[in-house]
């Protein structure tokens, strides 16, 4: 339809439709294909409509709109009839086209693709929510004005896109990773999302360090999904996991794609050195065998390539594992002004984490309940809520 909006708008009645007829009439063998065959012949009837007023109000429209009609139609006919390959992928690229702002594709595909809401993409991004629903829908606008076509793009234009489609995809990751709110700590299949689409891109760009980079990272990253739950279902942070549960076939595929990148030459990116960091830990049969002082190059590596506070935050946790909690502490204390963490729970629970480690034990208590208020995740909260109270009740004892 060549227009983002009312392309969700068919697919909703499509989807409408179904839940009107198939308690009656059952689940058919293809949803899919009836589901896009339902939003097929609504597009199909809207084309048409649009051709009666067009023929009403000006003759000389007639064959243009009749072409595009016999246009449309075959497409439609070709989706729902032939393999297409994916079109989350397809679709992906689409909304990460160049007249778009890099923030603006990242927070369409998002949205379009991710499944997240207006308020977890808001939080993935460090702002407001009203500025992602207004970026959201000046993105869908942009795209319609600009007529972007429904295609993978090849050559020089893929790769022009190609940074932020990794990004998506790695933001789609970390929602799934550590959810932004609600009851669930996890979200798995955000994380099987993202690495599904993560492989098909490597097959789809094998020549491409930092499609690697990323899958690696994700990989090794969901290698650990099963450890970061106890039987409870409460969060197991990192270095407190049991890795006899860590899926092995996830690391092993992990260091495989790391291996790829590194292969493929030149100064390893963003993606593929946070999958080396990924990979220290995967490497490390105990939290004691982790070598930090590698993790801690790595990071600053990192922070020379891609600047920015949260690369900053985690920096200052390798610094204090390998070289002591203060050291750490004076990195950490250094972001307390930096406006884009001013309301990120991580910056409060390592800073009490690090305070805890230093016997300053009522500063680590504050520092927690004020994390504890500011995530949005039931779980994480409750967790931070509890390792305040520990501090509480060991201040009224000793």
């Amino acid at each position: 339809m060549g227009d983002v909006g009312l392309a969700e708008e068919l697919a909703q009645d499509a989807l409408v439709a179904a839940l009107e007829q198939w308690p009656e009439s059952g689940i058919p063998d293809k949803p899919g294909a009836w589901l896009m065959g339902t939003a097929k012949h609504r597009a199909i009837d809207l084309l048409r409509r649009r051709k009666r007023l067009e023929r009403k109000q000006e003759e000389l429209g007639h064959e243009l709109l009749g072409a595009q009609q016999a246009m449309a139609e075959r497409e439609f006919e070709i989706a729902t009839e032939e393999e297409v390959g994916d079109d989350l992928l397809r679709l992906m690229f689409t909304a990460c086209h160049p007249v778009l702002s890099t923030e603006a594709r990242a927070a369409l595909t998002l949205r379009l693709l991710g499944g997240l809401t207006t308020e977890e993409i808001a939080r993935a991004f460090l702002v407001s929510e009203p500025a992602i629903a207004q970026r959201i829908v000046r993105a869908k606008r942009s795209l319609a004005e600009a007529r972007v076509p429904f295609e993978v793009p090849s050559g020089a234009e893929r790769t022009a896109r190609l940074s932020s489609v990794l990004e998506v995809i790695y933001l789609i990751f970390n929602e799934g990773y550590t959810a932004t709110a609600g009851d669930d700590w996890l979200r798995p299949e955000l994380c099987e999302d993202a690495l599904r689409l993560g492989r098909i891109l490597a097959g789809l760009m094998p020549a491409e360090p930092e499609v690697h980079g990323l899958v690696a990272l994700m990989e090794i990253q969901a290698s650990r999904l099963r450890a970061r739950l106890d039987r409870a279902g409460e969060p197991v942070l990192l270095l407190d996991q049991d890795r006899g549960r860590w899926d092995q076939l996830l690391i092993r595929r992990g260091l495989a794609e790391l291996g790829r990148a590194e292969q493929l030459g030149g100064t390893l990116g963003p993606y593929a050195l946070q999958a080396a960091i990924a990979a220290c830990h995967a490497r490390a049969r105990t939290p004691e065998e982790t070598d930090w002082a590698r993790i801690v190059a790595l990071y600053d590596a990192l922070a020379q390539l891609s600047p920015s506070p949260v690369v900053e935050l985690n920096r200052a946790v390798a610094v204090a594992m390998a070289f002591g909690p203060a050291a750490g502490l004076e990195i950490i204390d250094e972001l307390t002004c930096e406006p884009s963490l001013k309301n990120y729970h991580l910056l409060p629970s390592v800073r009490g984490d690090l305070l805890a480690k230093l016997d300053r034990f009522d500063e680590a208590r504050e520092e927690f309940e004020r994390a504890a208020a500011l995530t949005r995740n039931a779980r994480e909260r409750k967790l931070l809520l509890e390792r305040a109270a520990r501090y509480r009740t060991w201040m009224a004892t000793s």
